[in-house]
């Protein structure tokens, strides 16, 4: 039986909560904050125990606290209680109350700035001068995967961060470097919220102009289908000087990064080696990437010739839903990492490299999405398709490397390195789509079988 039912129960239908399907049992609730409101906000850290290995992780979990039912929030119902301090109360999970999260906001703006606040149990941080609108409403993001953010009107936005891992947040601690600094690629941070070692969240400023990258790039794909007799530089929705100007921006925040984090090097061969090891646990448990074995190995063995590579703090997770293009430029947002890492691996100097490559792979399945979209009848129209999806990816990317290093060409090393990191992250791929999407398994096999062909046309 749990330990704690009514949390389990709500975690089973929550679309941030990393267990679902798997059996799993809330162990430990500790309460590390109460703010009084009104109405009265609980925080709540939720331990789950996983029955396989027995694996735990934290999650976060506010709580606003009504003495009746509120029929406004019933969806975010979580359950009822007597408490010693507060009496019986419905407990609604807080991001999607109105009033709960005003609460958050009204405790921001009486944080002084640049400087901190204790409140209910919480630290509430400012960075900068902006003055917080404590009139706007605020609205609940839907399609959050990991995390809850809520708007405030046009003016900001608060994260909350659902899975909590002691120690300083990346996203946080990387707006703040890039806030301070000007850097105007990144939403500026207006602060954030720590309970001791952990960070809870932190309020930033809203895009509200600004478009998913993503979104975008995937109408340029339509446009371009639309046009059957043109090819991707002639279609009115190129998006060739988005790309360029993206790697620009990418450019410039990996640049700011260098100044502020550490930078060292690492062995080549060990990253090769890293490499090869991946490999070889994918094509155990995926036979579809046997035939690839010579390409692979080839890539990594030029890697290995390098002798050293630069590292650096990256993005970590970078791909076309990691952009949003605002009417002054690009922005690049959620900086916390590949989420299956630890939070000690994500915080390590690495190659800026991965970065570029995760841009590059995202391209081509933004082709590669829409063609499957479509449903040719023949097997001409199949090619022909493509044939254009492929000119579409091959366009942007070049776009993207060109920005990225300043319009010139790229060096051997770099495109040994470029080769590399794609190999990488295609492999990577390959195992995903084998374990959730197994139709999509041909569009990074097929990127693995280009890569050796690109590199020969980049080097020549």
């Amino acid at each position: 039986m749990s330990q704690h039912p009514q949390m389990t129960e709500y975690l089973a239908g929550a679309r941030w909560f990393a267990g679902k399907g798997r059996d799993y049992d809330v162990v430990d609730v500790q309460r590390v904050a109460t703010l009084p409101g009104p109405p009265t906000v609980t925080i709540d850290i939720l331990t789950v125990r996983y029955a396989a290995g027995g694996v735990e992780e934290r999650y976060q979990m506010p709580l606003s606290h009504y003495p009746e039912e509120q029929e406004r929030i019933g969806h975010a119902h979580v359950g009822t209680a007597t408490h010693d301090d507060l009496g019986f109360t419905h407990a609604y999970d807080a991001v999607h109350d109105r009033e709960a999260m005003a609460v958050y906001l009204d405790a921001f703006a009486a944080t002084p700035d640049d400087s901190t606040r204790e409140y209910g149990g919480l630290t509430f941080h400012r960075v900068g001068g902006h003055v917080l609108d404590t009139q706007a409403h605020s609205t609940l993001f839907s399609g959050e995967q990991s995390n809850s953010s809520v708007a405030f009107g046009e003016d900001s936005l608060l994260k909350v961060f659902r899975k909590v891992t002691s120690g300083r947040n990346p996203d946080i601690e990387i707006h703040k470097v890039l806030t301070e600094a000007e850097n105007h690629n990144v939403a500026s941070l207006y602060g954030w919220i720590e309970a001791g070692e952990d960070d809870l969240g932190m309020i930033q400023q809203f895009l509200r102009t600004a478009s998913d990258g993503w979104d975008l790039a995937l109408a340029s794909v339509r446009n371009l289908f639309a046009e059957a007799d043109l090819h991707a530089a002639e279609v009115g929705g190129d998006f060739a000087g988005e790309a360029e100007r993206l790697g620009g921006a990418v450019a410039d925040v990996h640049a700011i990064l260098r100044e502020h984090f550490p930078t060292g090097t690492v062995d080549a061969s060990s990253v090769a080696s890293r490499m090869r090891e991946q490999y070889d646990r994918w094509r155990v448990q995926v036979p579809a990437l046997e035939p690839y074995a010579a390409i692979v190995n080839a890539i990594f063995d030029r890697l290995e010739g390098l002798g050293t590579e630069v590292v650096q703090r990256v993005h970590g997770d970078l791909h076309l839903g990691q952009t949003l293009r605002t009417s002054v430029g690009w922005k690049l947002v959620d900086f916390e990492g590949e989420p299956a890492k630890s939070l000690s691996e994500r915080v390590l100097p690495d190659s800026p490299w991965r970065d570029v490559a995760g841009m590059l792979r995202s391209f081509d399945y933004a082709a590669r999405s829409v063609e499957k979209d479509f449903a040719p009848v023949t097997k001409d129209q199949s090619e022909q398709l493509a044939f254009r999806s492929a000119e579409w990816a091959a366009r942007n990317r070049d776009a993207f490397l060109s920005g990225y290093v300043g319009g010139r060409r790229l060096s051997p090393e770099e495109t040994v390195l470029v080769a590399a990191y794609e190999a990488d992250k295609a492999i990577y791929e390959v195992g995903y789509e084998a374990r959730n999407r197994p139709a999509w398994i041909e569009i990074p096999l097929a990127a693995l079988a280009n890569l050796d062909e690109q590199q020969a046309e980049e080097t020549t």
